[in-house]
């Protein structure tokens, strides 16, 4: 009898040892990327305004860089998503969507309509949402969206097979319309997006509107992970169609325009040379990464950071000390009391001794959650897209970004940035030093996760 009890014991010992190495494994698998990081800096071998480094980012990123597209920057829900869903009830052909956050109320209700409608009238109408971001949908969207023939599917839904994957999730917002019109930014499907960013409860976000060649990279990277989620290759000319230029294409960069003090009532317009390029753990899992060490090296004067969570690696901060010990001024603009994760904010403010004291200046917003995600260097280079300045999306999220080389579009964005600056309050090296303690314990406790944030 006690020698069946110890065999029952030893059973059970087994039994828990397998199972906690098994969650143990799975969980190590779930939270850590697949690729090599990189771990050297990139040297600074020519400037931003050489033709070597659009050359070079056009081979490494993968697609090509097209002249001839038309952009449109929008700002807030008010700007945005009449934009969005005037293309959707425009569109005569096919609509692909890709979004992280859809969530319920109006907006969402708006954009479940829209689509249905569409689809009803026998446009071919794709929905790829990610399985966490999209978790507080409103069902009945769903439903309503797919008995009118939308085509919805979830990005990374959880399984035993494949668990290793739900860390890593789609954080792209794309929205392409006949294959001619493609929109960007950080804007998700929620309440939280729409108005004017006039109150705590409205967030001060940024999109792009464009047209032209660059809107089949556009389209190339939302089918990359359509046909991960469904298998199927959609390829024919309602999705890839013949683009013409949608301006003249310019021989150069445009001579920068005077900012204006204020961001004006309409997003304007302006036509250069752009590519749309992709990250993912699973494949190009570096490139984000890469192109912003690139153009940090590549800075010759000044580098302007809207980011919604900044919570940059080591090596990117030695990247960014080492432009302004050249003479680059580097701006940033990240959130203040008003944001929706307080470790992400706790986290980076623990990252910036050594920005501050190379002199950086690192604002954060006040009216309310700041969640723009642009990135202007040496008055040229536009980055737009999902891309947030951490390691999430660095390493572990499928990002997407639209990297816009034209200096009239660029002197538009800093008079933004300048503008937000204008509702942001410093934040100097003293103070920084003079946090109180207990701020700082907790700012160290938060930046252990800055591997997942």
């Amino acid at each position: 009898m006690i020698r069946d009890n110890n065999k029952k014991s030893r059973l059970v010992a087994v039994l828990v040892t397998f199972v906690v190495t098994l969650v143990a494994t799975l969980a190590m698998v779930n939270f850590t990327g697949g690729e090599k990081r990189i771990e050297e800096q990139v040297e600074r071998a020519y400037a931003l305004q050489d033709d070597q480094f659009q050359r070079a980012l056009g081979v490494l990123l993968g697609p090509p860089i097209t002249a001839g597209n038309r952009f449109e920057a929008l700002y807030n829900g008010d700007e945005i998503f009449p934009s969005m869903l005037a293309a959707i009830r425009g569109a005569r052909r096919s609509i692909t969507f890709e979004t992280y956050i859809y969530w319920s109320g109006d907006i969402g209700r708006a954009f479940a309509e829209a689509l249905s409608e569409r689809a009803r009238a026998g446009v071919q109408v794709h929905v790829l949402l990610d399985w966490v971001g999209s978790a507080k949908i409103d069902e009945e969207f769903l439903r309503e969206m797919e008995r009118s023939g939308v085509q919805i599917r979830k990005f990374h839904k959880p399984d035993w097979w494949g668990i290793s994957r739900l860390n890593n999730r789609t954080h792209r917002k794309l929205l392409i319309v006949d294959g001619h019109i493609g929109f960007t930014g950080g804007v998700g499907i929620a309440p939280s997006w729409t108005g004017d960013a006039q109150d705590p409860e409205h967030w001060r976000d940024s999109h792009y509107r464009a047209e032209g060649p660059v809107v089949a990279q556009m389209q190339a990277v939302f089918m990359d992970n359509w046909i991960k989620a469904s298998g199927e290759v959609l390829h024919d000319e309602r999705y890839f169609p013949a683009i013409g230029p949608a301006v003249p294409t310019l021989g150069g960069s445009t001579a920068a325009t005077k900012a204006e003090s204020a961001i004006p009532e309409t997003g304007g317009a302006a036509g250069g040379r752009a590519q749309v390029f992709s990250s993912s753990p699973s494949g190009g899992g570096e490139s984000m990464h890469i192109m912003y060490l690139m153009a940090i090296a590549a800075a010759t004067k000044t580098i302007d950071l809207s980011s919604a969570y900044f919570v940059p690696d080591d090596l990117t901060i030695r990247a960014l000390v080492a432009a302004m010990r050249r003479g680059v001024r580097l701006r940033v603009i990240t959130p203040g009391p008003h944001i929706d994760t307080e470790t992400v904010r706790s986290a980076s403010r623990a990252s910036w001794g050594p920005l501050l004291e190379a002199g950086a200046e690192i604002s954060e917003y006040q009216p309310t959650m700041f969640h723009c995600k642009v990135f202007t260097v040496d008055g040229l280079l536009v980055s737009v897209g999902s891309t947030n300045f951490d390691n999430r999306s660095f390493r572990l999220n499928d990002e997407a970004n639209l990297n816009i080389y034209d200096a009239a579009f660029a002197a538009r964005e800093t008079a933004v940035f300048e503008a937000d600056l204008k509702q942001s309050r410093r934040v100097t090296h003293q103070a920084w030093l003079d946090r109180p303690l207990r701020e700082k314990a907790l700012e160290h406790l938060a930046s252990l996760l800055s591997w997942q944030l």
